[in-house]
C-alpha cells in the first residue's frame, strides 16, 4: 500500500514540476526575445557603455536573486561550489552578452537572433568534435541544414547590405552558448547561477576599460535598468531554474520563442523588417532546428 501511494504521489508530482519548468523556460525565453527591441532605443555612440551598465543591472538582479533563494550561506556556497567549469561557464557567458550588443550596431536583430537559434546543434557538432560523442543521422541533417541557412543570411554582408562584422559577431555568440552548453553538460552537478552572475561582472568590467564614457541620461538609465535586471537578470533565472525541471529538447524547444518573438518586436517596434536572404536563410534554420528538436523530445520522452 505504501509503494503504491508513493508511486501515485511521484506521478502526480512530476508532471506538476514539469509544468512550472516548461512556463518558467518559456518566460524566459519571452523576456529574452525583447533584447534586441530594447536595444534599438539607444543611441549612444559608444555600444560599450550600453554594455556596462547592463551587465550592471544584471549582476545586481542575479546577486540579489542568489540571496532570496539561497541565503547568504547558500549563496556563498554555490561560488565556492562553481569551480573552473563556472568560471568557464561565466566567460562564455560574458562573451555572449557582450557581443550581442555590439552586433547589433553592425546587423539586424534577425540575423543576430537566429543565428543564435543554431547553439542546439552547434553544441552537438563540438562535442563530437571534441568528446567523439555519437550524432545521430537527423542530428547530421539538421547541422548541415542549419549550416545552410546561416550562410545564406550571412551572403548579404557579402553584397554590402549588412556588416560581416555583425555576422561574425551572432556566431561568435552562438559558439560562446554551445561552448557553456557543454560544460554544464558535463558538470551538470554545478549550479551556473553564480557563473551568470560572474559573466555579468566580467562583461561589465571589460566594458568599463573600453567605454569612452559612462554617462547616459535620466530615460536611458531607466530603459538600462530594465535591459539588465528584467531582460537580462529575470530572463536567466528563470531559465536555469526551470530547465532543471524539463527534458533538455523541450527546454531548447521552448527557447526557440525567443528566435520567432524577437523580430517581431523589433518589426513592430522600430520598423526593422528582415531582408529577403534573412528570412529565407532563418525560415531554414528554424525548421531544421524545430524538426530536431521535436525528434530529440519524442526520443526521451520514450526513454
Amino acid at each position: 500500500m505504501g509503494d503504491k501511494l508513493t508511486t501515485a504521489v511521484a506521478a502526480g508530482i512530476a508532471p506538476a514540476g514539469e509544468r512550472i519548468g516548461a512556463a518558467l523556460v518559456f518566460g524566459s525565453a519571452f523576456f529574452w526575445s525583447f533584447g534586441g527591441a530594447i536595444a534599438r532605443f539607444f543611441h549612444l555612440n559608444d555600444g560599450w557603455t550600453v554594455v556596462f551598465w547592463r551587465s550592471f543591472f544584471g549582476a545586481l538582479f542575479l546577486l540579489g536573486f542568489m540571496l532570496v533563494r539561497d541565503g547568504p550561506r547558500g549563496a556563498t556556497q554555490l561560488f565556492k561550489g562553481m569551480g573552473l567549469a563556472g568560471v568557464a561557464v561565466g566567460v562564455c557567458f560574458a562573451t555572449a552578452s557582450t557581443s550581442f550588443i555590439l552586433a547589433l550596431a553592425y546587423t539586424t536583430v534577425a540575423n543576430v537572433v537566429l543565428i543564435q537559434a543554431s547553439v542546439p546543434l552547434i553544441a552537438a557538432l563540438m562535442a563530437w568534435l571534441f568528446f567523439r560523442e555519437r550524432i545521430a543521422a537527423h542530428t547530421w541533417l539538421a547541422i548541415a541544414a542549419v549550416l545552410g541557412g546561416v550562410a545564406i543570411m550571412v551572403s548579404a554582408s557579402l553584397g554590402g547590405s549588412i556588416s560581416m562584422i555583425g555576422d561574425a559577431l551572432a556566431i561568435l555568440i552562438a559558439f560562446a552558448f554551445a561552448t557553456a552548453t557543454i560544460i554544464t553538460r558535463r558538470f551538470a552537478h554545478v549550479r551556473m547561477t553564480p557563473a551568470a552572475f560572474l559573466g555579468a561582472v566580467i562583461a561589465g568590467g571589460t566594458a568599463a576599460s573600453q567605454a569612452s564614457g559612462l554617462a547616459v541620461t535620466a530615460s536611458e538609465l531607466g530603459i538600462l535598468i530594465v535591459f539588465g535586471a528584467l531582460n537580462f537578470g529575470l530572463g536567466l533565472a528563470l531559465f536555469v531554474t526551470g530547465a532543471r525541471l524539463i527534458p533538455s529538447a523541450l527546454a531548447a524547444l521552448l527557447g526557440t520563442a525567443e528566435t520567432v518573438l524577437g523580430p517581431l518586436w523589433v518589426a513592430v517596434i522600430h520598423g526593422e523588417v528582415p531582408g529577403a536572404r534573412t528570412v529565407v536563410g532563418g525560415v531554414i534554420v528554424l525548421t531544421a532546428l524545430l524538426g530536431y528538436l521535436g525528434l530529440e523530445l519524442w526520443r526521451q520522452r520514450r526513454a
